[in-house]
């Protein structure tokens, strides 16, 4: 049997028709196969790889925390320098985003809201989604949820219950009760949120439901109904932080201030890391009545936050968020000349965070494959099959920009 066989038999299969690319190696923004064939990597891994594959402050980072100590305690017990320094520096970092909002008002029925700056680490985005919700429940003592329509969250029991996709969610009901979905961008609708509810959970900009942007004033309508209703605002940036849309986190566009903001896939450089970030008040509800209360065994591993913290200085230290910002407006550009052609229909997105609609599924598909075909790594959303989400490395240089350019424009003819 060859590895593609074995690729079938051994492993789980998650679709009918998996891409099958066999990865011999990666470096930068570039993935080369077994055959020694190098692509062009449009897509970070989901958005994983904001720094590019294997970057070399990240592999120093690693290689001597190896020397270090690896796995040696559950969290939260033994002090562990990688994920004290980490927690430190996100808590830096987030003091733009969690000193205050400006849509609050002196009449506001909640005290102003202390930084966010204590973190819990988990595995994956997925967990830090888990861990956010007990925490809204456990702070608030209340039991519903608000969720929107076309979100994604994850495929745990508990984020699952918060993904806006009805027949995604079918399969595996009953989920967590007491969830209630609303039209993304409908700002009448945010009646809904009443004293029941716990929290609030949204993505500043909907990556799987097809890379759609709020209104101006919708995120901050959520946090004064938040804010009015006394609800907790959950803010998923597992797609959109660490320099992504072109801000170090998405809100910081509309001037937000959450709750708690959920963090992962490029957190972790490279290496598997997510987490939430609260503020102190809230994060301190998981450690009475009763203490331990949530827990992970290999969250905050030091392997991944050594690795997170060094991928972090990289986005600061290189302005990896100016960066995307310039480099993605002129992708953008570029790209949006071409509507009319091939079928697509829109162009839309913030930093390197883009989506091209097209007019059918099937001339989506066509695209994603010939540009394969070309040498260039893309993919569709999750809950949008019209939508090709274009997601490099932050670390695009202008000659790999303008050969990606050339073979979406080759694919799309």
């Amino acid at each position: 049997m060859n590895n593609h066989e074995w690729f079938k038999k051994y492993l789980c299969q998650t679709s009918p028709d998996p891409i099958g690319l066999e990865v011999a190696s990666a470096e930068g923004c570039t993935i080369t196969d077994a055959s020694g064939r190098r692509y062009l990597d449009f897509i970070s891994g989901i958005g994983v790889a904001n720094v590019g594959h294997r970057h070399p402050a990240v592999l120093a980072a690693i290689r001597a925390q190896l020397d270090r100590y690896l796995h040696v305690m559950v969290y939260g017990e033994y002090l562990q320098a990688p994920q004290i320094e980490l927690a430190a520096q996100l808590a830096a970092i987030a003091r733009t985003i969690g000193c205050g909002d400006p849509c609050e008002t002196a009449a506001s029925p909640m005290p102003p809201r202390p930084g966010l700056s204590v973190t819990y680490f988990t595995n994956s985005g997925a967990e830090a989604v888990e861990g956010a919700l007990k925490t809204a429940r456990k702070f608030t003592g209340r039991a519903s949820f608000v969720a929107f329509e076309r979100s994604y969250h994850g495929d745990t029991f508990g984020a699952m219950s918060v993904m806006g996709r009805p027949e995604l969610r079918a399969p595996y009901e009953p989920l967590v009760p007491a969830v209630r979905f609303l039209p993304w961008n409908d700002e009448e609708a945010l009646d809904a949120i009443d004293d029941r509810v716990a929290a609030v959970i949204m993505e500043p900009i909907q990556a799987e439901g097809g890379v759609r942007l709020p209104s101006d004033g919708f995120l901050r309508a959520v946090r004064r109904k938040c804010t009015e209703m006394g609800a907790l605002l959950l803010v998923d940036e597992v797609v959109t932080g660490f320099g992504r849309t072109g801000r170090r986190f998405a809100v910081e566009h509309w001037g937000v201030t959450p709750d708690i903001l959920i963090l992962a896939k490029a957190m972790g450089g490279g290496l598997p890391l997510g987490g939430f970030l609260g503020r102190p008040d809230v994060m301190a509800a998981l450690s009475h009545d009763p203490p331990l209360s949530h827990l992970t065994t290999f969250g905050g591993h030091p392997l991944s936050c050594a690795a997170g913290l060094a991928a972090l200085r990289v986005m600061i230290d290189d302005r990896l968020d100016a960066a995307a910002a310039g480099t993605g407006q002129r992708l953008k550009d570029a790209v949006t000349g071409w509507c009319g052609r091939g079928g697509l229909t829109a162009v839309r997105g913030l930093g390197l965070l883009i989506g091209l609609e097209f007019d059918t599924a099937l001339r989506c598909e066509q695209f994603v494959r010939r540009c394969r075909d070309a040498g260039l790594l893309l993919g569709w959303t999750l809950h949008e099959d019209r939508v090709v989400r274009l997601a490099p490395p932050l670390v695009l240089s202008s000659e790999e920009l303008e050969d990606g350019v050339r073979r979406m424009d080759g694919a799309l003819r």
